[in-house]
Order: C-alpha cells, then structure tokens, then sequence
C-alpha cells in the first residue's frame, strides 16, 4: 500500500470519481441506442488502430510480471498479442450489434381503475469493476456497461497497469470524440489497497461492484462490500463419462476442454468416469491427457490403472478436489453411477460450468435436473461457457450466483428494472 495515501483521501477521491461518472451517465441513458453504437464502433476502432501501443504497454507489464515470478496461468490472462486485441475489437463490435437492452417492457397489465403499469429495463447507473490481470476485461467490461447506459469505475491490478492505462486513455479520446463525456470510463489507481476498500465502501456513491479474478479476490469483495455487488464465480468445472458415452465425443471434448486455454475459469478441472467405462474409455482419457502433457491428480483406482500403463499420476486428496488449478491438471475419478457423479460435483464444485457426455437422452435430462450449475453441457467443451460464444459479444464475468444474474453476463445483465405508471387523473380511496 502507498503510505502517502490515506484512506480518507482514497474515499474523497472515490466520491469525486462517481460524482463525475454519474454526471456522465445520465446523458449517456439519455441518449439513443444509435448514439451508443456508434460510440461503442469508435472504441473498436481505436483499438484497432492502437495495437502497436497496446503491445508496447503490455511488454512492459509482461516484463514485470515475469521479474516479480508471478505464476504462468496469470502471465497467459495478462498477455496480449494481435489476434486478442483484435477479439477484443471484435467483441465490441459484436456488442454494439446487439438490441438495445434499455426500455425493454418485461411486464405490462391495465389495472380495473384504468392505471397502466409497465415494468422496463433502465441502468444501473455507476458500476465499479475490481479484476486482475485480463487487460481484455477493461474494453470488455467497458463497452459492455456502455452500451447498457451505465459508467464505469475500473480497478484493474497493478500487474497490467500500463496495458490498462492504455486501453482506458483510447477509449476516453473515442468517447470525447463521439460527443460524451469521457468520464464515462475511469481507471481507478491501483496503485494502493485503499483504492478497493474507497470503491466498496462508495454506497450511495456507486451502485454496483463486480469482482473478477481468483477466487480469494472474489470473496474479499464480497466480504467487504458495502456497495451491492454481483459475484463472478472460481470455475471447478467437471465432466463426467457416462456409460453410453461415445469415446470419438468423449476424448476430444476432455482434451478441449483441459488444454484448449488452461488458465481460463471454463476450463476442466475433474474428469469424472462410470465405472463400467474403467476398462476401456478411461485408458485412452489417461492417454489422451498424458499425451497432452497434462498433470493427472487420480483417486487409487484410477492411480492403479494409470501405473499399469506407465503414466505417472499424483494421488488427488481433498485439496485436489477443491483447487482451480489453471493450468496443465486435472484430477480424475471413477464414479458408480450418475447420481454419485452429482454428489463430488455438489461436494467440491463452484456451480459454474458441468458436462456430460452421454449417447442417453434420459441420463442427460437427470444430469440437467440434478446439476446446481450456471451452465450444463451436454456432449460439448466446458470452454464454451463464455459470453462471446453464447451470443453476448463479450461478457462482463459469469456470474454463479442465483440472484439477478447468472452464467455470462451481457448487456441484459447489467440492467435494473424500473415501473412506470401512466394515469388519467386517478386518486387511490
């Protein structure tokens, strides 16, 4: 923490920061969808056109990251190179294609005095990001709030400082240039701790908080907060085998899903196998992950059937179970049935994301009905539990919460609803 700045200091300038914001926000929510697209196109635009800036800045943080010895997974989400900042480009452009997630009527009845009421999405006004690493979640997060009227407060870490202070400055000018006011977008210092406690405690000032990041980062927010927040979830995702499972499906999903991109929070943290598959499927998974250079962590009978292929595994504990690893492992396990399946998954996960693999219409439903998960997978890759591919564009975090939001959170997500009565005059007795 900066000795210099004191937490009264960080609370002032909290307070002015969403002071400014909200003086922005409203003649954001004033404006037409027309208006906000276009914004939301400039901002592409921008980042397109900066991509040799945007690297420069990341090297630095790269650099950094790698002299401070912090760990792969985080060096692979702090890391931009042209084909992500062109997904980012892409992202946001998709997002301004969507419908206008404002004034959207979700409940409509004319009541016996003549009274109409509508229920419609409005903003949620001030929304406040805390996240580490991912320099993609600050356009993400940004066009995402943009384009559903709010302004945004973004604390990013002080591991992608430079890559965030770039991308902020570009989306700044492109809102200026689109005629708003570019306090729309903020970095937060992230220079000092109490810059997070001043955001969480800003209520009244701020109306909502999003953590995104590990797990530890995300309890301490929530923990903390003062400020709503919605909780973005740690990603222990499991896939199981089912008997009928269909090996062509089956192997190449595990594979995808646990090697495709590791360090992200959809990715495969457990396989879990029916036994009756112990003899063939669960060999050529083994197989299938070692070849992939994959760490396995196995309960005893999958440890035995391992060594007798001549594949080293690490015997899996409670740990095991419980660790997000995001990375090369993945802890592997034979079940009975499907049923004892659930039961691991209720025991360790995080309710994030669950597959089967089934060739059973029936099994499948039963998995459905009993998983408590934001996202279920029915012979698919854990990976695609992600907002871009499930049509938002981009996503401001996945949510494994059950109140509001849950899954990936699009512009949809990130409004409120508000009532509006229309009348001819009417009085109530």
């Amino acid at each position: 923490m900066n000795p210099s700045i004191t937490s009264g200091e960080s609370d002032l300038m909290i307070a002015g920061l969403a002071k400014d914001a909200r003086r922005a926000q409203k003649a954001l929510a004033a404006s037409s969808y027309t208006a906000r697209q276009s914004l939301i196109e400039a901002i592409a635009d921008k980042i397109e056109e900066a991509k040799t800036l945007i690297l420069e800045a990341n090297g630095k943080d790269l650099a950094q990251g790698e002299a401070s010895g912090i760990n792969s997974s985080l060096l692979d989400r702090l890391r931009l190179t042209p084909a992500r900042i062109e997904a980012i480009a892409t992202g946001a452009r998709k997002v301004a294609a969507l419908p206008d997630a404002l004034g959207r009527t979700l409940i409509e009845r004319r009541g016996e005095n003549g009274l109409e009421f509508r229920q419609v999405t409005v903003p949620f006004g001030v929304v406040g990001m805390v996240y580490e690493a991912r320099p993609n979640v600050t356009v993400d997060a940004a066009v995402i709030l943009l384009a559903s009227g709010n302004a945004a407060l973004l604390r990013g870490s002080s591991s992608a400082r430079e890559s965030n202070e770039v991308l902020v400055t570009l989306m700044r000018e492109a809102i200026r240039e689109s005629g708003f006011d570019p306090n729309l977008v903020t970095l937060v210092p992230s220079d000092d701790r109490e810059s997070v406690r001043a955001l969480l405690h800003a209520r009244g000032d701020v109306d909502l908080v999003i953590p995104r990041g590990s797990a530890e980062l995300i309890r301490t927010v929530v923990d903390e907060a003062k400020v709503p927040t919605i909780e973005t979830g740690a990603g222990i995702c499991h896939i199981y085998f089912d008997k009928s499972a269909d090996e062509n499906k089956a192997i190449p999903i595990l594979v995808n899903a646990k090697v495709q991109r590791p360090s992200v929070c959809n990715a495969a943290e457990t396989l879990l196998v029916h036994r009756v598959r112990r003899e063939d499927l669960l060999p050529k998974a083994l197989d299938a992950l070692r070849d992939s250079e994959v760490v396995i962590h196995a309960d005893a009978e999958v440890a035995k059937i391992a060594a007798a292929r001549g594949i080293d595994v690490a015997l899996a504990s409670d740990e095991s179970w419980s660790t997000e690893y995001g990375t090369l492992d993945i802890n592997v396990a034979l079940v009975d049935d499907l049923e004892s399946a659930i039961a691991h998954i209720d025991r360790y996960g995080t309710h994030h994301t669950e597959a089967i693999i089934t060739e059973d219409e029936g099994e499948a439903r039963r998995f459905v009905a009993l998983s408590d998960s934001a996202a279920i997978m029915i012979n698919a890759s854990t990976r695609f539990t992600d907002g871009e591919e499930m049509g938002f564009g981009a996503e401001i975090g996945i949510s494994n919460q059950k109140l509001h939001a849950r899954g990936p959170m699009g512009i949809e997500a990130m409004t409120t609803t508000t009532w509006i009565v229309h009348g001819s005059g009417q009085i109530r007795s």
